[in-house]
């Protein structure tokens, strides 16, 4: 649900963030330098004569490498895309090290639209391929060296990057077709351990395979596959779980915060007295901002005094005790905030719930479940036959 950490934005698509992963920027030299490396190997097989190409090869590792990149982005797009006209919402797009990834804040609600979802991605890097294949095929007539050489360089790596992420490995695309596939007979919480363990299984192939090969870089995609196969079903199992779980048994009640008339110099104690980072701003015991220690903070200590919590507070980002924990969470990321603001249904300050909230909550409703799991099944073992 979150960005990734250590990426920043390049651009936007329908509004939804473009970003880029800085392991990308790691990892580009050494794409760039492998494809050169590939060079005079790639030329013959697309039959174009070295020596009539322009360009050093580590120019044209380069060029690929940035190419590789671009056909990722228009793999990612295709997804994110049908995301949204499937009802899906989109929080970002990044590119990383081993690929891109789209980065849902509320998926289609439907197996069927997820596992073509999934699908479109791949599809599109192969009719991307099919395309610069042809394109490559039409330039042998017209002798174009250069422009032979790098449409048949992208048509055979967008070939490989659709086969390849069309790999039962979850959480690749073909794992999550697989896991749409499971989801209606198993559920989606026994579906996401199926196809998580599947891909842990070609995690380890991977890695036995580079080990074999001497392949750093599949190294990297084996981990990478591998940790974000177990993420992906941990935070399955927490949405099913926080679905149940209304906000109200989650949250930590606060009936008072910052008054927005006070002073800074007040907001300090307060926030000192709460051992808080953030504390919600009231007027009328509703909840109109929250104010931060690092806000207060960076006001001078002479203006403490003289200015209130009014001229420094950020509007309060709410949710109501009724609403699942699922919702606060997913809220607390859209809005990229480390705090909600819990009101009752008159919109009167009822508590404020953070990330340590839910994962205390998370431990004591488990743990309630699990104690009521073994009394049901020692009631059953006791009970005559």
């Amino acid at each position: 649900m979150r960005a990734a950490r250590g990426s920043f934005q390049i651009g936007s698509f329908r509004g939804i963030p473009v970003r880029v992963h800085f392991s990308l920027l790691l990892v580009l030299p050494l794409l760039a330098f492998l494809f050169g490396g590939a060079f005079q190997r790639a030329a013959e097989v697309a039959e174009v004569p070295p020596e009539r190409l322009s360009g050093s090869p580590a120019l044209w590792g380069l060029v690929v490498a940035l190419g590789l990149f671009a056909s990722v982005f228009i793999h990612e797009l295709a997804h994110t895309v049908y995301a949204l006209r499937r009802g899906g919402r989109v929080r970002s797009i990044t590119l990383m090290m081993v690929g891109g990834v789209s980065e849902l804040t509320e998926a289609p609600p439907r197996p069927r639209d997820e596992a073509l979802m999934a699908a479109v991605g791949p599809l599109t890097s192969i009719l991307l391929a099919v395309l610069l294949g042809g394109a490559t095929w039409l330039l042998q007539e017209v002798r174009s060296f250069n422009l032979q050489f790098a449409f048949f360089y992208m048509a055979s790596l967008n070939l490989f990057l659709g086969v390849f992420n069309l790999l039962p490995a979850f959480p690749m695309d073909g794992g999550r077709i697989v896991r749409a596939s499971l989801a209606g007979r198993l559920g989606m919480v026994r579906a996401t351990q199926v196809a998580s363990w599947l891909g842990r299984g070609f995690a380890v192939l991977f890695g036995v395979w580079a080990v074999l090969s001497l392949n750093p870089f599949l190294v990297v995609i084996a981990f990478f596959i591998f940790m974000g196969a177990q993420g992906e079903a941990q935070q399955v199992r927490m949405k099913m779980t926080l679905e149940r779980v209304p906000v109200a048994d989650l949250m930590t009640p606060r009936r008072v915060g910052v008054d927005a008339g006070a002073s800074l110099e007040q907001a300090l104690w307060d926030l000192r007295r709460a051992r808080l980072l953030l504390l919600p701003v009231t007027e009328d015991e509703r909840p109109v901002g929250q104010v931060s220690l690092e806000t207060v903070r960076a006001v001078p200590d002479s203006e403490r005094m003289t200015r209130t919590v009014r001229e420094v507070m950020v509007p309060a980002v709410v949710v109501r005790l009724d609403e699942d924990g699922w919702t606060a969470l997913r809220r607390m990321a859209e809005e990229e905030r480390p705090q909600l603001v819990v009101v009752e249904a008159d919109g009167v300050l009822a508590g404020t719930l953070d990330v340590n909230d839910v994962q205390r909550g998370m431990a004591l409703y488990q743990a309630r479940e699990e104690r009521s799991g073994q009394q049901d099944r020692r009631w059953r073992q006791e009970r005559p036959a």
